[in-house]
């Protein structure tokens, strides 16, 4: 059967002459610009300049390369279009209306307003054809690469001869800003690594920032910086020569190791004649008066708002008919694939739609170890049984691997020459790690996880917030959690990173004291819609009895008070429960009738309903006391005002954690001491 491909390079030929030299491809354009301009203006707020700039470079592609079908917005082997400049956000809903994807007038009308499809910045999961939630600069091209790792590796798992069920490409238009962060170059020197030959990135160079010239801050050679990471580069100076931008579109095609960046040099706010080429078109809006005048310097009729030609509408049909089309086509090849290789298919339906294990049932992942381990060792027992039984699972870690255990042992190491390993080597690159990690959960077909020490959480934040936001299902192995990582010292010992993540909106945080709470952990990310962070202890720790599933209700009773109300409660997390669970018995002895509770996870617990919660801490016990080697934050609505906590309220010091966790109250004697003292 012939190469799917086929049905998109041809486009141009279906459409005929290419480019805004056409009458029909010029008034495109002109509608984007002006549509774009005039839906900021009306909000009186947004960003202007880069879709007056870029919209010629953005009609090349979706008019004549990007293969997608509008009524099928999630077609697996669509082509993906992240807009990484996101305050652009204008020149991608223009692109959505005008390109069948259901956004109408009156939506781009209530652009930046509440409760409306056209927020300030695409939001994912909100907006129908958005692949992304962008905006922090950096974040969308760095996801991308993830986008096209994703399709690399998924490529050599399905893909037969005569039957390339996935071949897509991924595209992404930057800006300057996007190219100045640092994520960026973490993510693009990946991507060379890795020859991810189906990335191109068109970059709008408009040499303008916020504060003026780009010349300030950004002088260094962005081309020869990108083809030292292996990529192939395009300059095009002209970004309003459509059939230039064309040609370095099939230009970059035709590479298919290297990934590609096409520098198209462009004016900021190009038609805009009061403002182009300066700061000012960047982030306000025009103005009416030079709307009017850029009207009329484009032939467009000044008394009509939001205007479109129906030659236009004409125009992008043909577009939309052709990526019909070539879905319509790929459907013809996938079912005879489906037919030719029933064990594939069935594969594919695991990968995508999932193949119905429970991990809750499991009794292999809940069998307990019978010695001390740490909960990184704990974590990758877990981890590899589930991808024995969950077999999209694809991570790793930031060079750290051996020391976070997130080694895959029933799979190779992704690379250009192995691509269909699933472990990935994301180097010493934690900020790009996450957002790349975000991007293959994007893309669809596979389960991610990364990892890194605890407090090199810090870097990652930013895209861990974004996975939070759209509900994308990441497991986070973070390692080496506490002052317990010992002879590293201060720098290595994470305090406040607990309360950090506890803090992000959707994003669920467990710490497990033990197997049992690190295989709920695992179960519980296998089966949730968002991102999960584990936190794991680097020193060992002993298996309790009584834990395990009853960790995914967030807190339960390990040690029970023989009284209908305890004489007091001990709550603990992660390493530190063993200090409470050992507490218990110092307490009885003293006539203390204590109950234990152990705390994996806030979040979880917080979802839990009214009698649960009054169960495990009931109201009538005022004497608690809260035991993290983390800070205190978080803690004053488990404790309440009587309560007290053994907690972090500096940084930790170097030396052996056996000394180091004393030195600090985190011993069975001082978890005693202060809990008499409550009462």
């Amino acid at each position: 059967m012939e190469q799917m491909k086929s049905a998109v390079p041809n486009l141009a030929s279906k459409l005929g002459k290419i480019g805004n030299k056409t009458a029909e491809g010029e008034k495109t354009i002109n509608s984007i610009r002006v549509l774009s301009a005039e839906a900021i203006q009306k909000a009186n707020s947004g960003h202007p300049g880069l879709p007056l700039g870029a919209a010629p470079a953005a009609y090349a592609l979706w008019q004549y390369e990007l293969k997608c079908n509008p009524n099928n917005p999630e077609w697996k082997d669509r082509d993906r279009f992240v807009l990484s400049a996101g305050h652009g956000s204008m020149l991608l809903y223009s692109l959505l209306h005008l390109y069948g994807y259901g956004l109408t007038i009156e939506d781009l009308k209530g652009f930046r307003q509440i409760n409306t499809l056209t927020p300030g910045h695409p939001e994912y999961r909100h907006t129908k054809g958005v692949e992304i939630s962008t905006g922090p600069l950096g974040q969308g091209i760095s996801s991308a690469v993830g986008m096209a790792l994703a399709e690399k590796h998924l490529a050599a798992v399905f893909n037969k001869e005569g039957y390339p069920v996935v071949d897509h490409r991924t595209y992404a238009l930057v800006g300057d800003g996007c190219l100045m962060e640092g994520i960026s170059g973490e993510a693009s020197s990946l991507a060379g690594t890795w020859k991810l030959g189906k990335l191109t990135v068109l970059y709008d160079s408009n040499g303008i920032s916020i504060e003026g010239s780009t010349d300030i801050a950004f002088t260094e050679d962005v081309a020869k910086r990108y083809e030292a990471y292996g990529w192939q580069v395009i300059d095009n100076p002209d970004g309003n020569d459509v059939d230039a931008v064309y040609a370095a579109l099939k230009e970059a095609e035709k590479d298919t190791e290297r990934p590609t960046l096409i520098i198209n040099h462009t004016i900021i706010g190009y038609g805009c004649d009061a403002k182009q080429g300066t700061a000012a078109a960047h982030g306000a809006p025009l103005g009416e008066d030079n709307i009017k005048a850029m009207k009329e310097k484009f032939g467009w009729p000044v008394d009509k708002d939001f205007y479109v030609p129906e030659e236009v509408y004409e125009n992008t049909k043909k577009a939309i008919e052709c990526g019909a089309a070539a879905e319509e086509k790929w459907n013809a090849m996938f079912a005879e694939y489906c037919e030719k290789y029933p064990e594939m298919a069935k594969k594919w339906n695991d990968y995508f739609e999932g193949n119905g294990y429970n991990p809750w049932e499991d009794e292999e992942l809940f069998t307990k170890p019978e010695k001390d381990l740490a909960t990184r060792q704990t974590s990758n027992q877990a981890l590899n049984i589930l991808c024995t039984k969950i077999p999209n699972m694809f991570g790793g870690s930031a060079d750290l691997s051996p020391s976070n255990l997130t080694i895959m042992k029933n799979s190779e190491y992704f690379s250009p020459e192995t691509p269909a390993g699933a472990n990935v080597h994301f180097g010493v690159r934690e900020h790009a790690m996450a957002a790349i990690t975000n991007g293959v959960a994007l893309h669809g077909g596979l389960f991610p996880y990364c990892a890194t020490f605890f407090v090199f959480s810090d870097y990652m934040k930013h895209s861990m917030r974004l996975a939070a936001m759209m509900k994308l299902r990441v497991i986070y192995v973070l390692t080496h959690d506490s002052i317990g990582v010992g002879e590293d010292g201060p720098t290595h010992e994470p305090v406040e990173q607990l309360a950090m993540l506890r803090s992000i909106p959707g994003m669920t945080v467990i710490r497990p004291a033990d197997y049992g709470e690190t295989a709920a952990a695992y179960a519980f990310a296998a089966t949730h819609e968002g991102p999960t962070a584990i936190v794991l202890t680097r020193q060992g720790l002993p298996q309790l009895a009584e834990t395990g599933k009853d960790a995914c209700r967030g807190a339960y009773i390990l040690r029970d008070s023989k009284k209908e109300v305890p004489d007091l409660l001990l709550i603990g997390t992660g390493s530190e429960v063993k200090l409470c669970y050992a507490a218990y018995d110092e307490l009885q002895k003293e006539g203390i009738d204590a109950r234990v509770v152990s705390m994996p996870s806030f979040e979880l617990f917080d979802a839990q309903d009214e009698a649960y919660k009054e169960s495990v801490l009931p109201k009538a016990c005022r004497a608690r006391l809260g035991v993290e080697a983390a800070s205190p934050l978080g803690w004053g609505k488990y404790i309440g005002l009587d309560g007290k906590t053994i907690t972090m309220n500096t940084f930790g010091v170097c030396g052996p954690y056996k000394v180091v966790f004393p030195a600090f109250g985190y011993t069975t004697e001082n978890v005693v001491e202060t809990a008499k003292t409550l009462l």
